[in-house]
């Protein structure tokens, strides 16, 4: 017993664990309409002292969080719109916070991140049963699953087009 207790006291390296971790971060903003960063700092210094309430996480990890949340601060627009092409028949009041801050995530690193889609949505599904509703792995998979799907079929546009053609717009 004390073994497995120092084991999971030892920071985690995974991707899931940063995944988690830079869920917990954005669900905290949003429900408290706080900013992204000053929300992470707090998790990380809670990290570090050793609150459970946040994954253990390497300094590997624990950029992969920050690379995350950073990322999606600054893409929000572009991975809403995305999401409400994708998700037909629901609107951002009608879903569960927990589902559409998954949904976030995942979006942003599907489009943004060179990760393969198969792990990123096995990740969103599984933090989408531990913190969400009964339905919430369902509803996630299919979401992402049917975003993949146009994605891999989609061209693909500049990723900065706004810093292209000079605009800013």
């Amino acid at each position: 017993m004390t073994r497995r207790r120092e084991r999971g006291q030892q920071p985690v390296g995974t991707r899931r664990a940063a995944r988690e971790f830079a869920f917990r971060v954005l669900f905290e903003a949003e429900r408290g309409h706080l900013p992204l960063d000053a929300v992470f700092t707090r998790a990380e210094g809670a990290m570090r002292e050793g609150d459970d309430t946040f994954p253990q996480l390497n300094a590997e990890a624990l950029a992969f969080a920050r690379q995350l949340v950073d990322g999606l601060g600054e893409r929000r627009p572009d991975v809403d719109a995305t999401l409400r092409r994708t998700i037909r028949g629901w609107d951002f009041e009608q879903m569960a916070q927990t589902d559409l801050n998954v949904l976030r995530l995942a979006t942003f690193e599907m489009i943004y991140t060179p990760e393969p889609h198969p792990p990123v949505i096995e990740s969103a599904v599984r933090i989408a049963r531990k913190f969400g509703g009964e339905d919430s792995g369902r509803f996630v998979n299919g979401v992402l699953g049917g975003l993949s799907r146009s994605l891999k079929t989609a061209p693909r546009a500049p990723r900065d087009a706004e810093a292209e053609d000079g605009t800013g717009e």
